[in-house]
């Protein structure tokens, strides 16, 4: 198991409420059935310096590389037992996850067919997850032609509903690049494969993360702990020539591309760090990541931020 730290009058402290590859995917699926959800607080929900369209893509960039990514989960998934267990995210089978990613892929061309200003749970948009788990993964690619269409037809700067930072068409394609590449790696997991993550789509994925997260607090509550008293967590690909630096501000965090003095620091190939910001890593792989400082203040932000 391990272990998260809350900070207190002494630093960063153990904090074992939570189990190793704990999600907020279940909650997230509240955000897409609820009829009636709660809206999330916008209160400092705000991210300083550069932001997300640092390494963005272009929509249509996006839209060109969802099939591969996503035939690639299916295929795993569809050679595996349905109800095998999916290690990153414990409380699911594999047919939960096939469901779950097909859900969302239809749930997201819903959204955007609208072009509205509010959510639409998935009970309006018509969306039937076939009993038959194994019947799943065809499912899962029976819907990517009609997403990627849906995403090249609407104007990218059409203003409407999306949980993260941009309210806009644009959101889409990108949210769904990195949802379905972290699946993608759930199923690998699954299979007993180690995952790779394309060295651009990490990159451009990281800036996604950090620029939404603050938004995430909606379905993943312990975001809101992530405040301190100006510590910096920095992360530094050895692939790529990015940094990103977070710093606990004592209201919220900010993230900027800015190299600083940290307080703690992880190396890595750009993908690993992907994946670890994701919560399907682990910090104390020393055969991937190399960490300087402090390590109670990494495993504090790390845990926090999965979501």
């Amino acid at each position: 198991m391990r272990t998260h730290r809350r900070q207190t009058a002494r630093g960063f402290e153990p904090d074992a409420r939570r189990r190793a590859g704990d999600h907020a995917h279940l909650s997230l699926d509240r955000l897409l059935h609820d009829p009636n959800p709660s809206e999330p607080s916008r209160r400092d929900v705000r991210v300083d310096a550069v932001t997300a369209s640092c390494h963005r893509s272009s929509p249509a960039a996006y839209c060109d590389a969802l099939p591969a990514i996503v035939e690639r989960l299916a295929n795993v998934a569809g050679k595996l037992d349905p109800s095998a267990r999916v290690p990153t995210c414990p409380d699911w089978n594999v047919g939960d996850l096939t469901g779950h990613i097909g859900g969302i892929h239809r749930w997201a061309t819903g959204q955007v067919e609208a072009l509205t200003p509010e959510r639409i749970p998935a009970s309006k948009l018509g969306i039937e997850t076939p009993d038959d788990p194994a019947a799943r993964p065809q499912w899962l690619i029976d819907g990517i032609e009609r997403m990627v269409e849906v995403f090249r037809g609407a104007e990218p700067d059409a203003e409407m509903w999306g949980w993260g930072s941009d309210k806009h068409a644009r959101f889409w394609p990108r949210r769904m690049i990195h949802e379905s590449t972290v699946h993608a790696a759930d199923a690998e997991f699954a299979a007993g494969f180690d995952p790779a993550v394309d060295r651009d789509i990490a990159v451009d994925g990281i800036d996604e993360f950090l620029d939404n997260l603050p938004h995430a607090a909606y379905f993943a509550p312990r975001v809101e702990e992530l405040r301190g008293n100006g510590e910096q967590v920095v992360l530094r690909p050895s692939d790529d020539d990015a940094t990103w630096t977070i710093t606990l501000n004592p209201d919220r965090f900010s993230w900027d591309h800015s190299e600083a003095q940290a307080t703690a620091s992880i190396e890595g190939t750009a993908g690993d760090l992907y994946l670890l910001v994701w919560g399907r890593r682990n910090a104390s792989d020393q055969s991937r990541f190399k960490f300087e400082g402090d390590r109670a203040l990494l495993d504090f932000w790390v845990e926090r931020a999965a979501i």
